[in-house]
């Protein structure tokens, strides 16, 4: 009987619930999944006391892939690709798309990775080699930017948006009221004398429209015809497509003001029929002021200008290089600004890579004039 009793009383012992315990066995497995979840955040470089970037979720990290796929969309080359990473990375961006799409953002990052290259090469060889790849990748998105329309379509034009209607040979000052219904409304044109002029329904014309940063694009379209709109009369205008940039200019151009100095350059041909014609510098130095610069050319302000059509080398000293730079253009035209000046317009046909950046840093302001 005691045997008995013995094991009923085990027996109770393992049917009742102790509270405690399944409390203690709760509170355990909730320390263990929350020692998981801070690890896990830990390792992947999350600060769990602060909030991401972007709305509730952790920090954001950066994403090679992100990376990679907006590069393409800027045509950028793998090596380029992997210059890119490297700079962004350096400098703790986390959001490739981002600063891609924002060049003033974009210089600050590669003004510092110039500055960087400066202190840490070993030698000018591999300073040069690496801020050649540098401006490489900043060309390239700049040509991008350049050359992109502001939008995919007439569908997206924005609405108040300056523009330029032309018809006939004749131009009239514009905005788009509105591009999101079957056509695209313009204000109607207005003559000379501030009357509305009125074209016919299939009338062939182009319509010029200009970007905040004063960028060009147009596009040929027709008449449709004309409403009468909350901001008054419009000509409604046929959508047509992608629109053109206006201008084939791909690098950005700035403005200075640096003295130069440039040579006539002949072409002789060789004694010998086998080998090319040679290149031979005129000793007489003519000098003048550069008024803007661009990789692809330069406008010469000078008092003794070249004829249009001449090969002349250009040689410019800055503070940031320790002999002159020289470049070989060729002069494409010629306007004249007074009786004593003229300004030359300089294409050039042959820049040593030295000089490229030397001319990339001035263009992107990296360096001072």
């Amino acid at each position: 009987m005691k045997n008995l009793f013995l094991l009923q009383e085990s027996v109770q012992y393992f049917k009742e619930d102790d509270p405690l315990a399944g409390t203690l066995i709760l509170v355990s497995i909730g320390v263990i999944l929350l020692i998981v979840l801070v690890t896990n955040l830990v390792k992947n470089g999350v600060n769990p006391g602060k909030r991401g970037s972007r709305g509730g979720g952790g920090a954001r990290h950066f994403s090679a892939f992100a990376l990679h796929r907006a590069a393409r969309t800027y045509g950028l080359r793998k090596e380029q690709i992997k210059v890119l990473e490297y700079v962004l990375r350096s400098s703790g961006i986390n959001d490739p798309e981002h600063i891609l799409a924002t060049p003033s953002s974009l210089d600050k990052v590669f003004k510092r990775a110039y500055k960087q290259i400066e202190k840490s090469a070993n030698t000018d060889e591999e300073a040069q080699q690496r801020m050649g790849m540098l401006f490489s990748v900043r060309n390239t998105i700049e040509m991008y930017h350049n050359t992109t329309p502001a939008a995919p379509s007439t569908q997206h034009i924005s609405s108040n948006m300056a523009a330029v209607l032309a018809v006939n040979g004749e131009s009239y000052p514009v905005k788009v009221i509105s591009s999101k219904n079957d056509g695209i409304q313009v204000d109607c044109p207005r003559n000379a004398i501030g009357s509305l002029v009125k074209f016919p329904r299939g009338t062939r014309a182009s319509l010029a429209f200009f970007t905040k940063t004063n960028k060009g694009f147009s596009f040929d379209t027709q008449v449709l015809g004309s409403t009468d709109t909350s901001f008054g009369p419009a000509l409604v205008l046929s959508h047509s497509g992608r629109p053109k940039a206006m201008t084939q200019r791909r690098f950005r151009r700035r403005q200075a003001a640096l003295n130069c100095d440039f040579h006539l350059v002949r072409i002789e041909d060789s004694k010998n029929k086998k080998q090319p014609p040679r290149m031979v510098v005129d000793p007489r130095r003519m000098t003048g002021s550069l008024t803007d610069v661009s990789i692809g050319g330069c406008a010469i302000k000078t008092s003794s200008s070249a004829a249009a059509g001449s090969r002349i080398k250009i040689e410019l000293s800055t503070v940031h290089t320790a002999l002159p730079i020289a470049v070989l253009g060729q002069v494409l035209r010629i306007n004249r600004g007074s009786v004593s000046s003229a300004i030359m317009h300089v294409k050039f046909l042959k820049v040593p890579r030295n000089a490229m950046n030397v001319i990339n840093a001035l263009v992107f302001e990296y360096v001072d004039d």
